[in-house]
């Protein structure tokens, strides 16, 4: 299997150590410029492409690490070439987007998968497990946390144009609307509030969800780009009628205090250092073996356009002051 990846920044170099722990050959990389993948295609041993274009007749696979405005053209661009294809998190900037990118696959018979790469972090995918046993019953209540720093690259990050990453709802909390669906099904309704400060000291967003399920499920959810580098912390608590499962990142100690200073940190937050195999390796290893050997994945297209499509309506939900109700997808789409 040769892979493509698209993009040279953080992900792409995290996507590009997951795929040399895999059979795969990565072919190469494709940047903006061929200095930002210089470094990359030197410690690979693989080839610097100019365009989408150019790689697309040299790949089996293509591998999107690129900003999200940039996925939905990428994607049909893959798609009818005849390439399967990784797609970071979130699939699309929109519901239209999304849709249309999981149709042109479909109609190709080319697969997406999108990265999900919360449903791989083990202590997340060891409640899903336990939810799935029945041992603890029914979930009535989900409280997801995620609060990161605001992302720190330098002049034109497109992280925060909202016109280009959908802001903190979908670039962030993405990972949670697609976590609680995984646990809880189909969401029915969403509201959200959000509030900001543009402090060019220390500028940040919060935002507080609520998801109600199909099945009666409540999911609160908060959302935050507001700590001081390098925090970056999770948590959940799922409630169910026979028991409980809880889980935080920073539970060490009980009281945490965080101080602003001038340490260096990444542009973007990740947790998960602690671990013996990185979550997102764990999550390409399973998306070689499902397109290798013919199998399922965790996460699918259609779960990244069911986030997208919570997304949207707690972006809606947040600008209106009003709850949303999602709509079934259209088109024959489950």
């Amino acid at each position: 299997m040769k892979v493509g990846i698209v993009g040279t920044g953080f992900m792409g170099v995290t996507h590009a150590a997951g795929w040399s722990q895999t059979p795969a050959h990565i072919s190469g990389f494709c940047a903006e410029t061929t200095a930002e993948a210089a470094q990359l295609a030197k410690k690979y041993h693989s080839k610097i492409y100019t365009s989408v274009e150019e790689m697309l007749p040299e790949v089996d696979v293509i591998d999107l690490c690129t900003p999200t405005f940039l996925h939905a053209s990428q994607v049909r661009k893959a798609a009818e070439a005849g390439k399967d294809i990784i797609c970071e998190k979130p699939l699309a900037l929109d519901v239209e987007s999304a849709t249309e990118m999981v149709q042109v696959c479909r109609q190709t018979g080319v697969r997406l998968f999108v990265a999900h790469v919360v449903r791989f972090f083990p202590e997340y995918a060891k409640a899903k497990k336990i939810v799935e046993s029945g041992q603890i019953g029914r979930p009535g209540t989900i409280h997801l946390r995620r609060c990161n720093y605001r992302p720190k690259k330098p002049v034109g990050n497109w992280f925060l144009d909202e016109q280009k990453s959908g802001g903190l709802l979908l670039d962030l909390s993405v990972h949670d609307f697609d976590y609680a669906r995984w646990i809880a099904g189909d969401v029915k309704t969403v509201f959200s509030k959000k509030v900001s400060s543009m402090d060019q000291e220390a500028p940040i967003d919060y935002a507080l969800i609520i998801l109600t399920h199909e099945n009666g499920t409540l999911t609160h959810i908060t959302g935050g780009w507001a700590y001081p580098p390098p925090n970056f912390q999770t948590g959940f608590d799922i409630n169910c009628d026979r028991g409980n499962i809880h889980w935080d990142s920073a539970e060490t100690d009980p009281v945490h205090v965080l101080i602003r200073t001038d340490q260096d940190s990444p542009d973007v937050g990740l947790v998960g250092s602690h671990l013996l195999e990185s979550p997102y390796t764990t999550e390409i290893k399973e998306f070689y073996d499902a397109i290798q050997n013919h199998k399922e994945s965790r996460v699918t297209s259609v779960d990244g356009l069911k986030a997208v499509q919570i997304a949207a309506a707690a972006r809606k939900s947040a600008e209106n002051g009003e709850p949303v109700m999602i709509h079934p997808m259209e088109g024959g789409i489950a």
